[in-house]
């Protein structure tokens, strides 16, 4: 996710005020440290313009 971020220009504050989540949720996510929800995945995929299976699965 950090690689997508980043290609995008985003920081992880901007992603987060994008999906409407923390930057810490974000930097969480990015450190596998934190299981975000369905609902979440699906709008930061929207935000950075990947599917789910880009950005979630091996």
């Amino acid at each position: 996710m950090k690689t997508a971020r980043m290609e995008r220009g985003l920081s992880q504050a901007e992603l987060a005020e994008q999906v409407g989540a923390t930057r810490q949720t974000i930097g969480l996510i990015e450190a596998g440290r934190y299981n975000p929800s369905l609902k979440l995945c699906r709008a930061i995929c929207r935000a950075l313009g990947v599917t789910l299976d880009d950005l979630f699965w091996d």
